[in-house]
C-alpha cells in the first residue's frame, strides 16, 4: 500500500515538473521563434540533403566543402524557384484582387437581396464597404506567409552550411540520432514527391476548367499538402470563391472545381501516401490534430507544416526512457494499461530465454547408477 502511494505521489510530481517544463519551453519557442523557425527548418533540410553529402564525399572522394556548397547550391535553387514562382503568383493577385473585389461584392448584395426578401434585417451599406475594403488585403495575404518565409532565406543558408559542414559522413550512426533522421527524412521526402504531383494535377485540372490562378492555388496545393488532415482540404476548398464569382452563371463548373480537386486530394491522401508512407511516423490521429493546434499556435503556418515531424522526433525520444516511455506511446495511441500494440516504436523488451531445469542425472547415468548399487 505504501509502495503504491509512493510510486503515485513519484508520478505527480514528475507530471507536474513535466507540464512546468513544457510551459517554459513552449515560452521560450514562441519569444525566439524569429531565430528557432529558420533553425528548424534547416535542420530538417540537413536531414534531407545530408546523404548526398555523405554520397560525395565518402563514395566519390570529394572534399566535404566541396559536397557541402553542392548540397547548398541545390537548395539555393528550390527556394530560388519558389521564390520566382511566389512573386509572379503575387502579382497575378494583385492584378487581379480589384476586379474580384467588384464580383464578390456584386455576389454579396444579390445575397443580401434574398435575405430582405425573407425579412432578415441587415445593413447592405456597411456590409458591402467592409468587403470591398478587405477583401484585396485578403488575397495577398494568402501568400503573405511564403513570401515572409522566403525572406528568411538567407538565414536558412547559413544553418543548412553549418549543420552540413559540421557533419562526420565517415561516422556510423546508431540509436535515437539514426532513427530520428531515417523516419523524418522518409517523411520529407514521400510528402514533398506526393505533393508535387499533387499540386501538378489539381493545376492542370484547374487550368482545364479555365480558372483564373490556377497555378497559384497548384502552389498552394503543394505548401497545404504538408499540413495533414486539414491541409487538402483547405486546398480543395481555396478555389471556390474565385470559382463562384467567376462562373456565377454555371453551377455545374463551379461543382466540378470542388469536386474533381478533392477526389484527387482524397485518393492521394487515403491510398497512395500511406503505401508509400509504410509504417509511417506511428503517430495517433489526435495526437496530429492536438500537434497542429499546438505548433501553429506557436509558428503559425509554418508551425503546421513542421507538426508532423517534430512531434514524431519528440516521441522518439519519449519511448528511450523508461520515465517517459508511457508518454511516448501515448502520443502513438496506447493508453497505460492496455499493453504494446504490434508495431508501435521504441525498444521492446527483451524476451526471457526459457529456463533450463536442472534435472541432476541424465536418465541414463540415472540407470547406471541403479546397476551398480
Amino acid at each position: 500500500m505504501n509502495s503504491t502511494r509512493r510510486d503515485e505521489q513519484t508520478w505527480l510530481a514528475v507530471g507536474s515538473l513535466m507540464v512546468l517544463a513544457l510551459v517554459a519551453v513552449a515560452a521560450g519557442l514562441w519569444y525566439a521563434s524569429a531565430v528557432m523557425i529558420p533553425f528548424v527548418l534547416a535542420m530538417f533540410i540537413a536531414v534531407v540533403f545530408s546523404p548526398v553529402v555523405d554520397l560525395l564525399v565518402v563514395r566519390f572522394r570529394v572534399p566535404q566543402s566541396i559536397a557541402v556548397l553542392a548540397a547548398v547550391l541545390v537548395v539555393l535553387g528550390i527556394l530560388v524557384c519558389f521564390g520566382l514562382f511566389m512573386i509572379a503568383a503575387v502579382q497575378t493577385v494583385i492584378q487581379t484582387a480589384g476586379p474580384y473585389s467588384k464580383d464578390f461584392t456584386d455576389l454579396a448584395e444579390r445575397a443580401m437581396d434574398r435575405l430582405r426578401q425573407w425579412r432578415v434585417p441587415i445593413d447592405q451599406q456597411k456590409i458591402s464597404e467592409s468587403l470591398e475594403a478587405r477583401l484585396p488585403a485578403l488575397a495577398t495575404q494568402t501568400v503573405g506567409t511564403a513570401t515572409g518565409l522566403l525572406s528568411n532565406g538567407f538565414l536558412i543558408l547559413i544553418f543548412v552550411v553549418f549543420l552540413l559542414a559540421g557533419r562526420n559522413p565517415h561516422k556510423v550512426r546508431r540509436g535515437v540520432y539514426a532513427e530520428i533522421e531515417g523516419k523524418v527524412r522518409s517523411y520529407i521526402a514521400t510528402k514533398f514527391a506526393v505533393s508535387t504531383a499533387t499540386a501538378l494535377v489539381v493545376w492542370a485540372i484547374l487550368a482545364l476548367f479555365g480558372l483564373d490562378m490556377a497555378g497559384l492555388f497548384g502552389m498552394l496545393a503543394f505548401l497545404l499538402n504538408f499540413i495533414p488532415s486539414i491541409g487538402s482540404i483547405i486546398a480543395t476548398l481555396l478555389p471556390l470563391p474565385v470559382a463562384v464569382a467567376q462562373f456565377s452563371g454555371e453551377p455545374w463548373r463551379v461543382v466540378a472545381i470542388v469536386l474533381v480537386p478533392g477526389l484527387v486530394q482524397n485518393l492521394v491522401g487515403n491510398a497512395l501516401e500511406p503505401k508509400l508512407m509504410g509504417k509511417g511516423l506511428d503517430l495517433h490521429p489526435v495526437t496530429i490534430l492536438l500537434a497542429l493546434a499546438f505548433w501553429g499556435l506557436m509558428w503559425g503556418l509554418v508551425g503546421m507544416v513542421l507538426a508532423v515531424p517534430i512531434t514524431a522526433s519528440i516521441r522518439i525520444v519519449l519511448v528511450r526512457f523508461d520515465t517517459t516511455r508511457p508518454i511516448g506511446n501515448l502520443l502513438a495511441g496506447e493508453l497505460p494499461g492496455t499493453g504494446r500494440r504490434p508495431g508501435a516504436g521504441g525498444r521492446r523488451p527483451a524476451r526471457l530465454a526459457p529456463a533450463r531445469l536442472s534435472r541432476g542425472r541424465s536418465g541414463r547415468g540415472r540407470r547406471r547408477a541403479d546397476r551398480r548399487e
